[in-house]
């Protein structure tokens, strides 16, 4: 295998399992509790940024990776896996607020226009806010985890971080699995079919859906600091609302509430019919690639809706067997049977 492969497979895989963890929660928000989350990609720029400002160091000129060029309004050195528990903690903290703004107060299409609105502020507040977060140019040279440690090459290291990527999405796969097989599960899903019975059922509606919201902007934010913490860069073009619906795509596809579903969604959506796009013929106007990735994300959407709207990989659906109802004794049998005296 050439470098150039290398460097590829490495890429793509790593890909994946950002995806994978980003697709696990919004199909904890979506396919499990039914919350339809247009702004989904703030969460994980939410990561992505506390990642950058946990390892970049303080701004200022003393600062070398934040001199001259890139401005930011705080910044540390956190020793891993401090990084990453922060973005956790910044993607989980990001959507409680967003969510106690709009999940009380809003239902079905509205709510999900009200996200996407949220989406397309904080885009633009990042963008024109330079003192923020640099603005549009965004924040470069983010120091890469362990790496002034291990002292690997460029391609050793990215197996490396593969494999890092590969632990934190087993993990994520183990704790939103744990959840969806639990009696929260269960919880989340008679939410998403019908609010009123949950609700007639004893259930706290408001407190399930903030829940599952939160831990959905969490796996979201973990998502975001492994992306930025291999690519180095994180920049508002890289976060816009359409980036929303690939995930949305991908949950489709896969199956609304599997997250073996989701699993293969991912590999389906942003890998596979993503990636074939990039190997087409570069003809006509420039960037038309680009625009034809999201198209087929749109027909893969509208396919599967129309013709399969369960997905490749459906939830399960867990059938309870009835109790059986012991037949009772009339009382003028005798115990042995026979006639009574």
């Amino acid at each position: 295998m050439t470098n150039a492969q290398q460097f590829y497979v490495t890429l793509l895989l790593i890909y994946l399992g950002v995806d994978i963890i980003a697709a696990l929660g919004l199909n904890l928000q979506f396919g499990v509790a039914g919350i339809m989350n247009f702004a989904f990609i703030i969460f994980q720029s939410a990561g992505a940024y506390a990642y950058a400002l946990c390892t970049l160091g303080p701004p200022g000129p003393g600062n070398l990776l934040g001199a001259g060029f890139q401005t930011y309004f705080w910044g540390t050195s956190l020793p891993f896996p401090m990084p990453f528990l922060v973005a956790i903690a910044a993607g989980a903290l990001l959507s409680l607020v967003v969510g106690a703004v709009i999940l009380p107060r809003l239902r079905g299409d509205y709510q999900a226009m009200a996200f996407l609105v949220v989406s397309l502020i904080a885009t633009g507040v990042a963008t024109n806010q330079i003192g923020l977060l640099n603005g549009a140019n965004g924040l470069s040279l983010v120091p890469k985890p362990l790496n002034d440690q291990l002292q690997l090459s460029f391609f050793d290291y990215g197996w490396f971080y593969l494999g890092l990527t590969a632990v934190f999405c087993l993990i994520a796969w183990w704790f939103v699995h744990r959840i969806t097989s639990s009696p929260l599960g269960r919880a989340l899903r008679t939410v998403r079919e019908n609010e009123q019975a949950a609700s007639a059922l004893g259930k706290d509606v408001r407190r399930l859906r903030m829940l599952a919201f939160v831990i959905g902007g969490g796996l979201a934010g973990l998502s975001g600091a492994l992306l930025v913490g291999f690519i180095s860069a994180w920049a508002p073009g890289s976060w816009t609302y359409a980036e929303t619906f690939v995930y949305v795509t991908a949950v489709i596809v896969g199956g609304f509430g599997s997250n073996l579903g989701v699993i293969i969604g991912v590999l389906l959506v942003p890998i596979v019919f993503g990636e074939l796009t990039r190997f087409l013929p570069d003809v006509g106007q420039s960037g038309w690639i680009d625009a034809g990735q999201f198209i087929v994300y749109g027909v893969l959407t509208l396919a599967f809706l129309w013709f399969r709207p369960r997905g490749v990989f459906p939830e399960r659906r867990v059938l309870y067997a009835r109790p059986m109802i012991a037949k009772s004794t009339p009382a003028s049998a005798s115990p042995e049977g026979g006639a009574p005296p």
